[in-house]
């Protein structure tokens, strides 16, 4: 078996591989130790704030008031729940209290317990949209939203320290240090809250949602079970095969689902990932727009549809119509890596509107520091009935008043040592233009991306949960993105 390493959002393996009963206990004690060491760092802040109570006002510690307590969902994989059971045993084990969901559970879910009840953290055993021979672990922190590199360094480095400790589940149960609740309600309750239900009740839309066999289920339909509109679901019940696909929502996983859009005269397709906390989008001609196009949407509904206001963060493989928008209105842009803990960290210390990446995630102000799928997709539902426009004449509008940005990814097999040898070669720098036109700017801290005269762009940046090569690229036009990707295919074939 392989060392076990993080990647850029908690630990993924290969189902009996190096995902196996053994190595999530080893993993479940690395956090559990993280979780008392922050226990003992709470009571030693404490005690510093009372000997400078008479020194003027104190900072408190951010996990002031919080419970020591860890709240663990799953998703629809094979053996999640038991998988989950063992993390809570262990974490019973460490005397810390665990509420483990009763059933399979969206990633936002987790992370809106752990902000409403104030709890110090909590653990989602999913793989998010990797294929279906894999698992893994996020731990999301005390801010509800996955944990930065700080947080998941000290548990890297907590891995095989500490002999594990584990409870019995009827042991822990007896002594009210495990919990089994169903965690989801809460969540829904506080989606109706700040989706506009009024604006939604009255719309009448005709609505395929496909919940690709993951932790999104039947809940966008009973989201909104009681308005006018009509909501079919796909690929609500669980199987951990994912129908012989990767639980992802873009257009290759989304392509027969678009065509039973296309006939059955839907106004729009909505799909959640694995563990529904990114959105796909489809409209009624069958085609699925890019994860990009999603947040562009919902960017604009918060500023104009909303009225409402912050910055806009995206990752290094971000669209520059995010950013061509953000200048029309003087709002301030931020990048990062590719990783939603890098957005949590820029939107717990910035004023943040909306915070997303390029497969369909995206964070909301006034939400959580994380993505969620079933509430980005009521509010595109809810921008349609705002404008009283189709989504099809949305983006012809936004087209029109910005210009045209295409962006498409192509993920190519490579092994680690084909991909550390490609990142050697482009760090030469000696890739100066691309198809004709010069490189004016290349950014080289997550894989590289190379940014031409125009303005369009094409990336290669290894995979960090996969043996994969992610090729990206945006152009003014479908040809000219096509183009791109070729132009990086060609470039990574010389490996």
């Amino acid at each position: 078996m392989s060392k076990i390493k993080f990647g850029t959002d908690g630990w993924r393996a290969v189902i009996s591989d190096d995902f196996t009963f053994e190595n999530v206990k080893i993993v479940a004690q690395a956090m559990a130790d993280y979780v008392r060491s922050q226990k003992s760092e709470d009571r030693r802040q404490k005690a510093e704030d009372r000997r400078q109570k008479t020194e003027g006002r104190r900072q408190k510690s951010a996990l002031y008031g919080r419970k020591f307590e860890i709240v663990i969902g799953y998703d629809t994989r094979f053996m999640s729940e038991k998988y989950a059971e063992l993390i809570a045993c262990v974490l019973a084990g460490n005397g810390i209290r665990a509420i483990l969901a009763s059933r399979p559970t969206p990633t936002p879910s987790v992370s809106f317990n752990i902000k409403k009840r104030r709890l110090l953290g909590g653990i989602m055993v999913t793989a998010s949209h990797n294929p279906a021979y894999y698992n893994g672990i996020k731990y999301k922190g005390h801010f509800g939203g996955s944990a930065g590199k700080e947080i998941t360094d000290k548990m890297e480095a907590r891995l095989y320290k500490s002999r594990v400790r584990f409870m019995e589940k009827k042991e822990a149960v007896k002594k009210k240090l495990l919990l089994v609740e169903d965690i989801i309600p809460i969540h829904l309750k506080h989606i109706f809250k700040y989706a506009d239900m009024r604006i939604l009740k009255k719309a009448h839309l005709n609505v395929l949602v496909d919940s690709m066999n993951g932790t999104g289920a039947f809940f966008i339909e009973e989201l909104l079970r009681g308005t006018n509109n009509k909501v079919t679901t796909i690929n609500g019940s669980r199987d951990p095969y994912f129908g012989g696909n990767s639980p992802e929502p873009n257009e290759v996983h989304l392509a027969s689902t678009g065509k039973m859009i296309k006939k059955g005269n839907f106004t729009i397709g909505l799909a959640t990932d694995g563990d529904a906390d990114r959105l796909g989008v489809i409209l009624p001609n069958g085609k699925v727009i890019s994860g990009h196009k999603v947040m562009t949407l919902l960017f604009l509904h918060l500023l104009e549809g909303r009225r409402m206001k912050g910055g806009v963060v995206q990752t290094i493989c971000g669209t520059a119509l995010i950013d061509k928008i953000a200048r029309a209105y003087a709002i301030k842009t931020y990048e990062t890596a590719v990783g939603f803990k890098y957005i949590a960290e820029i939107m717990n210390k910035k004023d943040i509107l909306v915070g997303g990446e390029e497969t369909g995630g995206v964070a909301l102000k006034g939400w959580l520091p994380e993505r969620d799928g079933l509430l980005s997709g009521l509010l595109i539902l809810e921008m349609i009935a705002c404008r009283k426009k189709s989504l099809e004449k949305i983006l012809q509008t936004i087209d029109k008043k910005y210009g045209s940005y295409v962006y498409k990814r192509y993920d190519l097999k490579l092994s680690v040592n084909k991909k550390k040898l490609l990142m050697a070669f482009l760090k030469q720098g000696t890739i100066k233009e691309a198809l004709g036109k010069k490189i004016v700017n290349t950014k080289s801290y997550d894989g590289f991306k190379f940014i031409r005269q125009d303005g369009s762009w094409f990336m290669l940046r290894p995979s960090g949960t996969e043996p994969k090569l992610r090729i990206y690229s945006e152009g003014k036009s479908e040809k000219e993105a096509e183009a791109l990707i070729a132009f990086g295919r060609k470039i990574a074939g010389k490996i």
